[in-house]
């Protein structure tokens, strides 16, 4: 498993977080996605590393702005 941590900038609530979600998860095959806007950050597990560059344009597109991604095997 790997876990991918994205910091996000924009999100303001509740349902900031779930429009994040959504988005990752319906652009990817994922176990989890986790946002936190109090923290700025979404936490995806996955079987496979992702493509950074295609899930920045994902949450770029839903409206937020990515400032950085971690990613590490679990």
């Amino acid at each position: 498993m790997i876990r991918t941590i994205v910091s996000v900038d924009g999100m303001m609530c509740p349902m900031c977080e779930k429009h994040v979600n959504e988005a990752v998860s319906g652009a990817f095959d994922v176990g989890s996605v986790i946002s936190d806007h109090s923290i700025k950050s979404t936490v995806i597990e996955s079987q496979d590393r992702l493509d950074e560059a295609r899930l920045t344009q994902v949450i770029v597109d839903a409206g937020y702005q990515v400032t950085g991604i971690v990613s590490e095997q679990i």
